[in-house]
This record gives C-alpha cells, sequence and structure tokens, in this order.
C-alpha cells in the first residue's frame, strides 16, 4: 500500500491545480477579476471527482489528519461552486447540447467505438448472408413478418414503413419514439450484466437490420428502403450505438472498479453516462420525428431524401468532433 507521503506526493499537483482553478473561480464570480482567462468548468469538475476518489481512498486507509482534512476542504469548495447554482429550464437544455453531450461522446470514445463495432459487424454480415441467400430471414424472422415488411417498403405503398395498425403520420410517430426507447433502453440497461447485455442486445438489433436490409434489397426494394432508412438513422442509429456506449461503461464500472468499491464505481458511472442518456434521448425524438413525417412520404423525390440525408449524417459526425470544444 502507498504510503501517505508517496500518496501526497503522487497527487499533489491535481490538488494544487484544483485548488488554484477554485481560486479563481471564485474570485471572479464574487469580484469581478480582471483575470480575462477562461477557467474550464470542464477542468474543474475533472478534478474534482479524482479528488473524490483520493478523499475515499484516504479515509479508507487512515492517512493523517491533514491530507484528509485537505482532501474534505477541496471536494466541498469544488461541489458548492459546481453544484450551488443548477441551471434548469432551457438554460440547462442549451448547455448539455452546447457542450456537456458532444464532449461525454469524445471523453467515452473507446465505449462508443466498441458499441459501433458490435453493431455494425453483424449488421454487415448478415446482410450479405441474406441478400446472397434469402431464406435465412427465416432464421430472423418468421414468413408473415418477412411478407409484413414487403408491404411496408413496397413502391406502391401509400406510406413507406408505415405498419397496418398505424393510419395516420402522428400515430407513427408515437409507435416509433416507443420503439427507439425501447431498444435504446435495453442496450443501456443491458450493461448491468457486466456489460454482456449491452453487447448482445447491440448485436442482436444489429443482425436484425443487416438481415432486413439484404432481404429487401434482394427482393428488389432497395430504393424505397434506402431512401426510408438513410436520413432518420443519422440520428437513431447514432442514438442506439450511444445508448450501447454507456451501457458498456456501467459493465466496466463492474468488472474493474479499481480503487472504488463497486457500489461506488457503479455510481461515479452511472453519473458519467447520465448526459449521454439525455443525448440519447433528444436524438430518437429527432429521429421519429423524421421517420414518421420526412422518410415515409412517398412523394419526396429521392434526391431531396439523399441530399438532406447526406446534411444530416455530416451536421452528426461534426456536432460530435467539434461541438463544444472551447467551451469553458
Amino acid at each position: 500500500m502507498m504510503t501517505p507521503l508517496g500518496f501526497e506526493g503522487a497527487y499533489q499537483d491535481d490538488w494544487a491545480e484544483l485548488e488554484a482553478l477554485l481560486a479563481r473561480a471564485v474570485a471572479r464570480k464574487r469580484w469581478r477579476s480582471a483575470d480575462t482567462a477562461p477557467v474550464s468548468g470542464a477542468r474543474i469538475a475533472a478534478l474534482y471527482r479524482r479528488a473524490c476518489e483520493h478523499l475515499a481512498l484516504a479515509r479508507a486507509r487512515c492517512y493523517p489528519a491533514h491530507i484528509v482534512d485537505r482532501l474534505e476542504r477541496m471536494t466541498t469548495d469544488a461541489h458548492q461552486l459546481i453544484y450551488h447554482r443548477r441551471e434548469f429550464g432551457l438554460a440547462r437544455l442549451r448547455r448539455i447540447a452546447a457542450v456537456e453531450f458532444p464532449a461525454a461522446v469524445r471523453a467515452h470514445g473507446s465505449y462508443v467505438a466498441l458499441a459501433a463495432a458490435t453493431f455494425l459487424l453483424p449488421t454487415i454480415v448478415l446482410g450479405i448472408l441474406v441478400y446472397r441467400h434469402p431464406d435465412m430471414i427465416l432464421s430472423v424472422v418468421d414468413s408473415e413478418t418477412a411478407a409484413s415488411f414487403e408491404s411496408m417498403y413496397s413502391k406502391s405503398a401509400d406510406s413507406i414503413g408505415r405498419t397496418r395498425a398505424a393510419s395516420t403520420d402522428w400515430m407513427m410517430f408515437g409507435y416509433y419514439i416507443r420503439h427507439n426507447v425501447g431498444v435504446a433502453f435495453q442496450c443501456f440497461a443491458g450493461g448491468v450484466f457486466a456489460g454482456c447485455g449491452s453487447l448482445f442486445f447491440l448485436a442482436y438489433n444489429g443482425a436484425f437490420a443487416g438481415a432486413l436490409a439484404g432481404y429487401l434489397i434482394g427482393r428488389g426494394l432497395s430504393s424505397t428502403f434506402f431512401s426510408f432508412v438513410v436520413t432518420h438513422s443519422a440520428f437513431e442509429l447514432t442514438a442506439i450505438v450511444l445508448a450501447g456506449a454507456a451501457g458498456l461503461r456501467i459493465g466496466e464500472s463492474l468488472l474493474a472498479p479499481g480503487p472504488l468499491t463497486r457500489v461506488q464505481a457503479l455510481v461515479q458511472a452511472t453519473r458519467d453516462s447520465a448526459v449521454l442518456l439525455y443525448g440519447v434521448t433528444g436524438m430518437l425524438l429527432v429521429a421519429a420525428g423524421i421517420e414518421a413525417f420526412w422518410s415515409s412520404a412517398v412523394w419526396l423525390p429521392y434526391a431531396a431524401k439523399y441530399g438532406v440525408a447526406a446534411a444530416c449524417w455530416t451536421a452528426v459526425v461534426a456536432y460530435f468532433a467539434l461541438q463544444g470544444r472551447h467551451a469553458g
């Protein structure tokens, strides 16, 4: 076990940086300091989380009082600064959309990459297999369901993708919200099974999507199918992958809690993933609206749908790559 002196020396730089940032933030807030350099809220939050972990370790190892007191003081000050004035309503939503959500996606980049690979690999493999061997669709769905998909994406359909039970676009809007949120919840909640549930639901939904695509392409319905999915999938599929990434973050906290207890690690992971889930919810609402009122429209020319789709995919990629990088 690390000695108190070694512990203090190892993390001294982080503690000093947090104390300095807190002092600057308080000075700017109370006395309108002449210091115009921005104080990074994201950096304070990151150092605050580390200091909380260090405080838990110091208490568990019964380190000297001066170390515990210093950590208690700085974590208390940081907590008051971060949480004293919580934003609500539109201001809070703007902050999440403009800064916190894209920053959280970048911070969870490794989980996002794993979730994307888990979803896309079965999609590609099943798509190719079912395209080459159409009968394989029956290993995924029954014959009646396969026939209903052909009807939904038929070139003669009044509204592409509409189920028999829904007679209006508004009914489909509600259906898409319920369905997409259900899929995203499975991908996230499956993380409590050490991440295995998230991997399973990502792979399952990827396999289903790939099998459906391969079957419809083989049936000569590629034009209606792709014109339907290409726009809203920028938001829907991305949201499902992000929900899976949040689930993997939960699973990793249970498998490798590090210096924390599993309960502490789970609580921390849930907090880290919360912003991802807020963003996922917003993306699914956007996807449902596009899917119900734009994607399903048969009167729109394919060129218009593909043009808007290209703009949506570009916007989503740029949003997560660039948005909020320079926010304080």
